[in-house]
């Protein structure tokens, strides 16, 4: 009798960790989280294997840390395996010393050297790349090279200013958008140099581009398409004018895109109307309402994560100017309190949900129901 009583606690005990390992087993979306970093910049994807991906980790200090680590929570993570740092800036790297002090990172991707040299960047590798590294996996990736995430296809098409040069499976079609797409002037900072993804899931395909300007996009893109069309795009570069062409974004037609801007930073009227205008979009979604764009450019608030910790009794229906750059320029508006992100769950026929966490919007984008 008492074999028999320890035998059934034995079982009652196992009951939720084989719960557990029922769910993890029956895991079938690529899930993907766009993290409000304020303007910086983190997107998680964990794959249907549990694999995750997470791209940046937005600005330092402890508050864009801790909101990647609660989207790693809820994504049931205990280790981040691949960490892509697009490109050198503060905004980007700047969470990574508060956020590997809490989670393990197995692989650390990025474009090789670092070509816009400051004391912050400096210190940066001194103090914490180095260190970090140098116990782990680093690879510096190039154009065409995969990064190997179980159940994905992961392929880098821009890295340290070049960009993929054969065409994806499907793809390479003469791009007419490059005809409208006029140069800037040439970009010397690390922008340039941004990693840039291309990520398949059975019949999904969704990009992210880092902080890749105008000019890199059209590199990429003209005189021929090499990426071919997209389900989902996140928006380049926070949603800045000086990315996200009409050659790399309306050739890439996405059904759905996510800014991942600020409270001031991105969205700006020339930016938005590229996107408003790309054909087949049919819905934008924001991490944060920008007062570049008022109301008269964002999108509608169920589609828009983020306010700020002390809303406006009245939003400005016109955008605002962006301040000039320099000493004594006033700060955007605070936004350190609660914050939501953006999650994409995305099944491998195609079919994906888009899903606004401050209220509980969601939207279901079904495969072969492009307009």
């Amino acid at each position: 009798m008492r074999d028999r009583i320890m035998v059934l606690l034995l079982a009652l005990a196992l009951i939720p960790s084989l719960a557990a390992a029922q769910t993890r087993a029956a895991k079938t979306t690529l899930d993907i989280y766009v993290v409000d970093v304020e303007g910086g910049n983190a997107v998680l994807y964990v794959a249907p294997s549990g694999e995750s991906v997470l791209i940046d980790t937005g600005n330092g200090g402890t508050r864009d840390a801790g909101r990647i680590l609660a989207a790693a929570k809820d994504a049931g993570l205990t280790q981040i395996d691949h960490l892509i740092i697009t490109h050198f800036h503060g905004d980007h790297f700047g969470g990574l010393p508060e956020l590997a002090a809490h989670i393990p990172i197995k692989e650390f991707i990025d474009h090789g050297a670092n070509t816009q040299v400051t004391p912050a960047t400096d210190a940066f590798f001194k103090d914490t790349y180095g260190p970090l590294t140098s116990k782990a996996t680093h690879t510096a990736v190039k154009p065409g090279d995969k990064i190997a995430v179980a159940g994905l296809d992961w392929r880098i098409v821009a890295a340290a200013g070049e960009a993929l040069k054969s065409p994806l499976p499907g793809a390479g079609k003469p791009n007419p958008y490059c005809a409208e797409t006029k140069p800037h002037d040439p970009d010397t900072t690390e922008d340039a140099q941004s990693v840039g993804s291309f990520i398949t899931f059975g019949k999904f395909r969704t990009v992210h581009m880092g902080d890749l300007g105008w000019n890199k996009e059209m590199d990429l893109m003209c005189p021929t398409n090499r990426l071919g069309t997209v389900d989902l795009l996140l928006v380049g570069h926070h949603g800045l004018p000086s990315s996200n062409s009409p050659a790399m974004v309306h050739a890439l037609a996405p059904r759905v895109m996510i800014m991942n801007n600020g409270t001031r930073k991105g969205g700006q009227p020339d930016a938005m109307k590229v996107l408003y205008s790309s054909p087949g979009l049919e819905d934008l979604w924001q991490v944060h309402f920008s007062l570049l764009s008022g109301q008269e450019y964002t999108a509608p608030g169920m589609f828009i994560a983020n306010w700020f910790d002390e809303p406006q009794a009245n939003m400005p229906v016109a955008p605002l100017p962006a301040p000039t750059p320099g000493p004594g320029v006033p700060p955007p508006p605070v936004h350190d309190g609660a914050a939501y992100w953006i999650k994409v769950s995305a099944q491998s026929n195609g079919n994906f949900t888009v899903t606004n966490t401050r209220n509980g919007f969601s939207k279901t984008y079904e495969a072969g129901a492009r307009k």
